[in-house]
């Protein structure tokens, strides 16, 4: 593989634009994995002269991908950077690429889903009906101008500080030989974010009451005092298993999903 010229600050700004599409091309199975990959095509095109390098490089970020499409662009400018080192070397790891996206996604998505659509956009939101209940015409105005201003510019600065810090941290973490470590570690985060995200995303219940009068207590209940959310995670480990070891289809467990519902809520078994 070879490489053409180094990355470019106009190189940058085109991915960043295109890293738009996170907001709006989205799909249940690998999310925003094509917004992802549509986004590095002119680097893409740029690093790899052979239509199989390019179409290898492709196929990599069809993986799955899902974080606040505001801070996408931090990822979008390590995986750059760790790209450009892959056109240039012929022993890189492919592999530690997609473990930085896997890693990183879950925690970004953690801090940008707090502050760009928890608070941020509150903030702007508050300030804009306001004004516009008034009647005034900057209420509208006002919203886009506090919500956007520094949710785009920070996605600007991610872009070239992602870049930057995969140039040159990544690069000394390989020659330390630590690359390894920091791949399971921020492994290791990602998989704490994701058992966090079970445990307040997934609900389920039991209510079939066992026992009568004061000892009677609920299937639920007997669960939750073996494990704090033992329901979900053992729902959330079976729905993993038919995904991932049968190779049962996303759309298909979602209707797999809406049929348990209904029929353990009209039974009174789930609740």
């Amino acid at each position: 593989m070879t490489t053409s010229n180094n990355i470019t600050k106009r190189d940058l700004n085109r991915v960043f634009w295109r890293s738009f599409g996170m907001e709006w091309s989205w799909n249940y199975e690998r999310q925003q994995n094509v917004a992802f990959a549509y986004s590095l095509i002119p680097i893409i095109e740029k690093l790899y002269k052979s239509d199989r390098d390019r179409a290898a490089a492709l196929k990599r970020h069809l993986e799955f991908f899902n974080t606040t499409p505001h801070l996408s662009t931090l990822v979008l400018g390590i995986v750059t950077s760790m790209e450009e080192k892959n056109a240039e070397q012929e022993d890189f790891d492919v592999d530690t690429i997609n473990s930085i996206k896997l890693s990183l996604m879950g925690p970004l998505a953690g801090i940008g889903d707090s502050f760009i659509w928890g608070t941020l956009r509150i903030i702007a939101a508050g300030v804009g009906l306001s004004l516009a209940t008034q009647g005034n015409v900057l209420g509208p105005i006002l919203f886009l101008l506090i919500f956007n201003l520094p949710a785009q510019g920070l996605r600007y600065y991610f872009m070239h500080t992602g870049y930057k810090l995969g140039a040159g941290v990544l690069a000394k973490l390989q020659a330390n030989g630590l690359m390894d470590k920091l791949t399971y570690a921020a492994s290791v985060l990602g998989l704490m974010v994701v058992g966090a995200m079970t445990a307040e995303n997934v609900s389920l219940n039991i209510p079939v009451v066992i026992g009568s009068g004061e000892e009677a207590t609920t299937i639920g209940d007997i669960c939750n005092n073996i494990m704090p959310g033992l329901l979900p995670l053992g729902f959330t480990l079976f729905i993993f298993y038919l995904l991932k070891a049968k190779g049962v289809k996303t759309t298909t467990l979602l209707m797999l999903c809406a049929l348990i519902g209904l029929v353990g809520a009209f039974f009174g078994i789930l609740g």
